[in-house]
């Protein structure tokens, strides 16, 4: 294979994920005006519902449009040499491999996140506004922007230090020195994200003592479930959607519940929610999910290390000299529809987990509360209730919440 024919490789594969992308975007979009199922018709109000499809309908242009000029503009890069043009820049700073690799993706992730700023702006700023979910200020928007660039530039640029210098000390032995350190690196943030990263953003504090926290603890005590840690994330300062999620192992074990979450919802809703996540914990879901991740993160460095040392791969992108962090680039793209497959086997089983812990809380509190509860966090989301199979298929880590319905009353 030519370098010449590599990069017309490279741009059918970014331009066929668009377009796949686009088509099912498209065919969902189509479901937006179908008629609510008759299990849900409680979701929505008649005015309601039609404000969800006018969110949802506004929502999908915008997205044709964000994802137009993306790709636009990593065409453009191809086209324009633009790989080579970055390289250059990294090489005039220094001629060591890490360093050059460091300078080189954080131009490259740095300024793709600055081109696409105004979009994130505008969908939060004036759609999420103007249907009532913004609850961000300006200030906010842009710390938020720094302390990602931040721990990004930190943790991402210490993990891809670690890579490039076991590839330049072990050569094709190197994936499973990065793969060790990416796992443990997943380990660590699974055990302690919640203590060491969510309060970079978010000012977290434990549930006060009362109603809502007595029945949880009772919950907890009914299933041998040991929680000593409910925390009270402060969501409401950026948006009114509502959330809530499980985090760590052992001693780090806690659950967090968006403080919209509890706004929303009654002490039942909430106790079958919070069912819903021992549920995960009890199946044994966090930890068959990291599993597979370390898999999955396994294969792709064992793949990458086939790979990263042909020359071609840097060639293909007309970057004269050969280096890791441009075949990495091409390797990237290359990988993605595999990284497609291996993402519907996740989302796959992902909604099968779903349901299970759907199941268990069905089985441990209430299948009634923990409907009422999904059915008002749809509602106030503006969730479209009629996505499109496919679409479901391919890009939902949640089963729908019809399927969701039909399994609790009749699963």
């Amino acid at each position: 294979m030519t370098p010449e024919i590599l990069f017309y490789l490279l741009i059918g594969i970014l331009v066929l994920s668009f377009l796949i992308d686009q088509g099912l975007d498209y065919l969902n979009a189509k479901r937006y005006s179908d008629p609510i199922p008759e299990e849900l018709n409680d979701v929505y109000e008649p005015e309601e519902y039609k404000k969800s499809q006018r969110f949802n309908k506004e929502r999908y242009k915008f997205g044709v449009l964000t994802s137009t000029v993306s790709l636009l503009i990593t065409l453009a890069f191809f086209f324009f040499d633009g790989f080579a043009f970055v390289d250059s820049i990294a090489r005039s700073i220094s001629d060591n491999e890490i360093l050059i690799g460091l300078v080189f993706f954080g131009i490259i992730l740095f300024g793709s996140d600055i081109l696409m700023t105004p979009f994130s702006y505008y969908s939060t700023f004036v759609i999420e506004e103007k249907y009532g979910f913004n609850k961000t200020s300006v200030k906010t928007f842009i710390t938020d922007k720094l302390k990602g660039w931040a721990v990004t530039a930190l943790l991402g640029g210490v993990i891809l230090a670690a890579i490039i210098w076991f590839y330049q000390q072990t050569n094709d032995k190197f994936w499973l020195y990065a793969w060790g350190v990416v796992t443990l690196f997943s380990v660590f943030l699974n055990f302690f994200y919640a203590r060491l990263i969510v309060p970079l953003f978010n000012k977290q504090t434990p549930l006060e003592k009362g109603d809502l926290r007595s029945e949880i603890e009772d919950y907890a005590t009914k299933v041998g479930f040991t929680l000593d840690k409910i925390f009270v994330i402060d969501g409401s300062k950026r948006s009114t959607k509502a959330n809530a999620y499980f985090s760590g192992f052992g001693s780090e074990k806690r659950v967090t519940l968006y403080d919209t979450l509890i706004h929303d919802l009654e002490t039942d809703e909430l106790v079958a929610v919070l069912a819903h996540e021992v549920g995960h914990y009890k199946r044994n879901h966090i930890i068959i999910n990291l599993f597979i991740s370390i898999v999955i993160t396994g294969f792709t460095f064992w793949l990458l290390s086939l790979f990263i040392g042909n020359p071609l791969l840097s060639e293909a992108l007309h970057v004269a000299t050969p280096s890791f962090h441009v075949g990495l680039i091409a390797f990237g793209i290359l990988y993605s529809p595999i990284s497609e497959i291996t993402g519907l086997i996740m989302n796959y089983i992902s909604r099968k987990f779903e349901y299970q812990a759907d199941n268990y809380a069905k089985d441990t509190h209430s299948a009634s509360a923990l409907i009422s509860g999904l059915k008002k966090l749809n509602k106030n989301s503006l969730s479209n209730l009629t996505p499109h199979p496919w679409y479901v298929f391919m890009h939902y880590s949640h089963p729908t919440l019809l399927q969701r319905y039909r399994n609790l009353l009749d699963g």
